[in-house]
Order: C-alpha cells, then structure tokens, then sequence
C-alpha cells in the first residue's frame, strides 16, 4: 500500500512517497498506524494530543476524504491510494 504525502508532511517525513506492508482486510486506519511507525516524525504532527487524527489532516483513500464514509475503519481494497493532507491556504 503506497501513501502520497503533501507539503510539510512530505518534509517531515522525508519523501513524497512512502509504502506500508499491511495483510489483506487491513484498514486506513492499520495503514496508518504502519505510517507512523516508519516514519515516528509525523505522528506529533498527524495526531491529536489524545492520539487521534488531528481535525485539519485530511487522510484520503482514493481521492475521496475517509472521513465522510466509514473513517479509518474503511477497508482497503488492492490498488487503493492512500493520501495525508495537512491544511492548505493560499490566495
């Protein structure tokens, strides 16, 4: 499973890109929990003092933001794309 990171997620992680091995029937919220256990850095700036995903991290499965369907308890399938976003502005 591939994740896309953007801006200064990217930054603190170290790459634009990163792959998780995670088992048939894992979740988003498994494949993030991969995430942050390779790469720690992100988990202050992901998670919420209460362990959480922080409200303004947008974590996407497939183009579409998890957390208007099942969260990160939404199944992946092969071939899913993962992405975190940290909040964008700009004008």
């Amino acid at each position: 499973m591939q994740w896309k990171l953007f801006a200064d997620l990217a930054e603190v992680a170290g790459d634009r890109e990163i792959r998780v091995d995670v088992a048939p029937g894992a979740t988003v919220g498994d494949a993030l929990d991969e995430l942050l256990d390779t790469r720690p850095a992100l988990r202050e700036r992901v998670l919420d003092d209460s362990g959480t995903v922080a409200d303004h991290i947008n974590v996407l499965r497939n183009g579409e933001n998890v957390h208007a369907g099942d969260g990160l308890e939404t199944e992946l399938e092969r071939g899913d794309e993962l992405a975190l976003f940290p909040p964008v502005s700009g004008g």
